[in-house]
């Protein structure tokens, strides 16, 4: 059946998207080879190596020991999910929030942002992640884009004046990204991220797509 998929895509014929994405993680699995990730956390890194078709970047990513339980529990409590940008928010399925009473939220372009930003002489994502943290209070906050937000949620959880379940953190960039990640990592709060400058929002959205699997298998 593989075989024919393939020969199907390439004479441009039309094939299932559940064909297709079952051939990906068929592929996936074989990249993988003997560094197959065990336990529930397959479940973000496969999800990883399937969005930048890059088995090896998605090892490199880091969860603390009670990641994907606070993550889980935040789900089915239905804790709200906070997004450094909009395209964060984009990339997660549609249907899978609803189902858990999880509303998700991005303040990024809320009245009064821009300016409190320019006169803090920070950017627009720091100040929205500040002021969104009633919203994300137990919840989960997923960084994929802005360094600078992620700097300011560590500020502000250990300062006492945020408190989320999980952070996914994953800003990208070559200034700020590495380091932001480093600091989280290091901070004690449950985290999941990479150390290291890549990132992106198509990544901060299928590792919370992947919490929300883990949510419905009822694994954790």
């Amino acid at each position: 059946m593989s075989q024919n998929t393939d020969n199907k895509i390439r004479d441009r014929q039309y094939i299932e998207p559940a064909e297709i994405y079952r051939r990906s993680f068929s592929l996936i699995r074989d990249a993988f080879g003997e560094r197959w990730p065990e336990g529930p956390e397959q479940e973000i890194i496969k999800r990883i190596a399937h969005t930048t078709a890059d088995v090896d970047y998605a090892l490199t990513f880091q969860l603390s020991d009670d990641a994907l339980e606070k993550g889980v529990q935040a789900i089915r409590a239905g804790k709200g999910i906070v997004t450094d940008v909009s395209m964060v928010t984009a990339g997660i399925r549609k249907e899978a929030p609803a189902r858990f009473g999880c509303e998700i939220r991005c303040l990024l372009y809320n009245e009064g942002i821009a300016e409190e930003a320019a006169k803090r002489g920070t950017t627009k994502a720091a100040v929205a992640i500040g002021k969104a943290a009633p919203y994300y209070d137990g919840g989960i906050v997923a960084i994929g884009n802005a360094p600078t937000a992620l700097f300011e949620l560590i500020d502000l959880i250990k300062a006492g004046k945020a408190a989320p379940a999980l952070i996914v953190g994953v800003p990208v960039g070559f200034v700020g990204a590495a380091e932001s990640k480093k600091e989280l990592i290091e901070s004690g709060i449950p985290f999941i991220s990479n150390p290291c400058k890549r990132g992106g929002s198509p990544i901060a959205a299928t590792i919370v797509n992947g919490l929300f699997t883990l949510a419905e298998k009822n694994e954790l």
